[in-house]
């Protein structure tokens, strides 16, 4: 508003009241201002150099091997032979999220995955939220991979020079030791990779990839010899609820089919490569994750899966009565679980990345190497924080934390698909996931069942980590936030 009654000169214009907070909290930023900012950080950017191959690999890299090595010792006594029901839920759970995953990945392809789809579609709160059930999902699952290495590591050892790792340092407080030194090693092995850039972490993951799958399929092929009908006659003895309890720690192994959506800017086809990339990937995994787990309770009985975190191993050892296969299989699996730190480690430090990019976490994160284009300082503190989480935290609580966390989030990417539907419908968009709104509302809708079938321990851990999390925000996130610079100015 002018003062008419001043010269020219000194009329003044009323300044417009700031924004108040909830507006400020709901502040959304623009799909184009993301996919602009693509792989620029501080002092440097990341290079694109990953194609559909690589991309698929990732995200196999990151979800096959966990679940099916390791959490399948701490999910058969849930819910017995059922188990192989409980993957089934699991991985329906995901493919609902995975289709919306693919469609935003294809429309937003950056590097913050589900948290950059958050900011532009529900606003930055939420989008911090998600971010911070990332570092969750990202972080603590590279810890709880890093743990059942160490067993498969012992069970190695053990079968080819004959001693093995004191419980005392492979093994965390609460589980028998003091300080799980195979977790850190596994954890800096990767830290070494990636610190050379992504073409070459991409590279390694590849060949690992590789062995894992001939790992499980050469399981399969012996394991079946084994195989005994009564195993499974009483098929469901702890009801749906232990199907369903089972499920949501199963969960925790289909975290890593959306690792592709957190290198949109590092492919040289985002667009094109990630949503195919990541609907590929789940597909491989699920079946090989139901076939195995099939096998492994038709040759044992579900009882004796019991504190068994390196049970495909001894199952091979079983069957075959030499400790060569068993041996060999552990050998396998040492690689296949490496390869998931690899690539976990990898997605934790991309979204770090974007959060920092934007402000909401320190500048370090997105502090970029000239040489090998990869954020070294970000790699180093993420490396060293998981490895010694790995080193301190029991399994099964790391497991059941990350799931929820990862529930969370994914439950946020299937609103947000619904969102960007209805406020952008213009965008192009390389895949778009049939019957929608019905299909994300179903991968909503899971997603919520499975996070109330988790402990309430896990609800109480989810919840002080959420309180932490907004602390942290209001504190230096909605203060640093540069979308709220840019609109100041």
């Amino acid at each position: 508003m002018l003062d008419q009654g001043a010269p020219p000169h000194q009329r003044s214009r009323t300044v417009p009241a700031p924004p108040g907070l909830g507006a400020r909290l709901m502040r959304r930023k623009p799909v184009e201002r993301l996919v602009a900012e693509g792989g620029q950080g501080e002092g440097g950017s990341l290079r694109r150099s990953l194609g559909l191959w690589q991309l698929t690999m990732i995200s196999i890299g990151a979800t096959l091997g966990t679940g099916i090595f390791v959490v399948l010792g701490e999910a058969v006594p849930k819910a017995g032979p059922a188990v192989t029901l409980s993957f089934v839920i699991a991985g329906l759970t995901a493919l609902f999220s995975a289709l919306s995953y693919a469609e935003l990945a294809g429309t937003i392809p950056v590097a913050g995955s589900s948290y950059s789809y958050a900011y532009a579609t529900m606003g930055e709160l939420i989008a911090w939220v998600c971010g911070w059930c990332l570092v969750l999902e990202y972080g603590v699952s590279v810890a709880a991979v890093a743990v059942g290495w160490g067993e498969y590591l012992n069970e190695l050892l053990d079968g080819t020079i004959g001693v093995t790792i004191p419980a005392a340092l492979s093994a965390p407080p609460g589980d028998g030791g003091v300080f799980n030194l195979p977790a850190l090693i596994v954890v800096l092995l990767a830290m070494t990779f990636l610190l050379g850039g992504a073409r070459e972490s991409a590279r390694a993951n590849t060949v690992m990839v590789v062995v894992k799958i001939a790992a499980l399929v050469l399981f399969c092929a012996i394991g079946v010899q084994g195989f005994r009908s009564g195993n499974y006659d009483d098929f469901m003895p702890l009801g749906m609820a232990g199907v369903s309890a089972a499920g949501a720690t199963l969960f925790f192994s289909y975290i890593g089919f959306d690792a592709a959506s957190t290198a949109g800017e590092e492919a040289t086809n985002a667009q094109r490569d990630l949503p195919r990339a990541i609907m590929l990937s789940l597909v491989i995994v699920t079946a090989l994750y139901v076939l195995v787990a099939a096998v492994a309770v038709g040759a044992r009985p579900w009882r004796d899966f019991t504190d068994s975190e390196a049970a495909l191993a001894q199952i091979m050892r079983d069957v075959t009565g030499q400790t060569f296969w068993g041996t060999l299989l552990a050998f396998c699996a040492v690689i296949a679980i490496a390869s998931v730190v690899l690539t976990v480690l990898y997605g934790q430090t991309r979204i770090l990345f974007a959060m920092s990019r934007d402000g909401l976490v320190p500048k370090v994160f997105s502090r970029v190497h000239p040489k090998t284009g990869a954020p070294r300082a970000n790699t180093l503190i993420v490396s060293l924080f998981c490895g010694v989480l790995a080193a301190a935290v029991p399994l099964g609580q790391l497991a059941d934390a990350t799931s929820i966390g990862t529930l969370f989030a994914f439950a946020l990417v299937n609103v947000a698909v619904v969102v960007l539907r209805r406020t952008r419908p213009e965008m192009p968009r390389t895949f778009r996931v049939p019957l929608s709104p019905l299909l994300p509302a179903l991968g909503l809708a899971f997603c919520l069942w499975m996070m109330g079938s988790l402990s309430a321990v896990t609800w109480v851990v989810f919840g002080v980590w959420m309180a932490v999390g907004l602390v942290v925000y209001f504190l230096y996130g909605h203060r640093r936030s540069r979308l709220a610079s840019s609109e100041v100015k």
